[in-house]
């Protein structure tokens, strides 16, 4: 069984897609220094598996087509799926399943997707037929986990054609500015959290409100998702095993800020606005009330496993 995951989080280990995840495909190459002690990897270790198999998931493959007994899709209008948190939609060893993901993604206008990636210099050669300026339902986003990395992939995002673009400092390794690229105006959201399982590398307090504070200047959103296992704030080293703990303390940080909102023009199959009442409205429970992601949630899935996570 698989685990989804979202940024340098786990969500669970019941399936291939798991409420907002969607992992047509497994396994990745490791390609920048973000992927070191990469969370996939380790996690596949565990079950005796080795995180560079690459394959295409099963059952998984058509989740955002997925249709419960009464004919409806189980993937609501409105909703949000992260896709390939196991592996990168733009891996090489993927380019004989993306043309059918594609599809897949143009079918569910009505559904956003949440593309991220740590190989922008192959997106403009693997868009599919039709793409033209982009499609409104696709946000692309690059991973910055330090400044070297922010430098060579975030001009890549700013030149391709995409009509939403974020960016995501996970796992937060090192200073990032991206005061330089925020004139643009085309980001909308950058996402932060610091490191996980296996060799977590600290992710400092000044790194993240640095960033936050230049995101707050052009107004645009900004989600401290978790501090990540090891946390220094002023100048002092705190070890935070459950991954519970780390959002809420995110959360408690008061950094994340909602900027100018993410509009999303979607329709139904047939080309029409969908009106506002018929879009998924998330469920937050009790326990979202204090997460870090709550700003970027897709809302609570009611799995009932809350009880149970609080050891990470």
């Amino acid at each position: 069984m698989l685990y989804s995951i979202v940024g340098n989080r786990v969500y669970g280990r019941e399936a291939e897609s798991l409420h907002d995840i969607w992992n047509p495909w497994h396994g990745c190459k490791k390609c920048s220094e973000g992927c070191q002690h990469c969370y996939m990897y380790y996690l596949d270790s565990l079950r005796g598996k080795d995180g560079g198999e690459i394959y295409r998931t099963k059952a998984g493959f058509r989740y955002p087509l997925a249709k419960d007994r009464d004919g409806r899709y189980k993937v609501q209008s409105g909703e949000m799926l992260r896709v390939c948190m196991t592996s990168d939609f733009f891996l090489e060893e993927a380019d004989p399943w993306r043309g059918e993901a594609w599809e897949i993604m143009r079918q569910r206008p009505d559904v956003k997707f949440f593309l991220l990636t740590k190989r922008p210099q192959r997106v403009a050669q693997q868009l599919p037929p039709g793409w033209g300026e982009g499609w409104e339902n696709v946000m692309l986003n690059v991973t910055c986990e330090n400044q070297r990395r922010a430098d060579e992939r975030i001009p890549l995002l700013l030149s391709l054609p995409f009509k939403h673009k974020g960016i995501m400092c996970a796992p937060y390794i090192g200073p990032v500015s991206i005061r330089a690229y925020l004139p643009s105006g085309q980001i909308e959201q950058v996402l932060c959290d610091g490191e996980n399982y296996d060799g977590a590398r600290p992710c400092h307090y000044e790194w993240v409100k640095a960033l936050r504070d230049e995101c707050a200047a052009y107004n645009v959103t900004f989600v401290f998702c978790g501090t990540g296992r090891r946390f220094v704030k002023d100048g002092k080293l705190y070890r935070i095993e459950s991954q519970h703990l780390q959002s809420e303390q995110a959360f408690k940080s008061g950094l994340s800020s909602a900027g100018k909102p993410m509009r999303f023009d979607l329709r139904d199959p047939w080309g029409d606005p969908i009106p506002e009442e018929r879009l998924y409205r998330p469920y937050f429970g009790e326990r979202c009330q204090s997460c870090g992601m709550r700003i970027s949630c897709n809302g609570c899935s009611r799995c009932g496993k809350c009880e149970n996570t609080d050891k990470g």
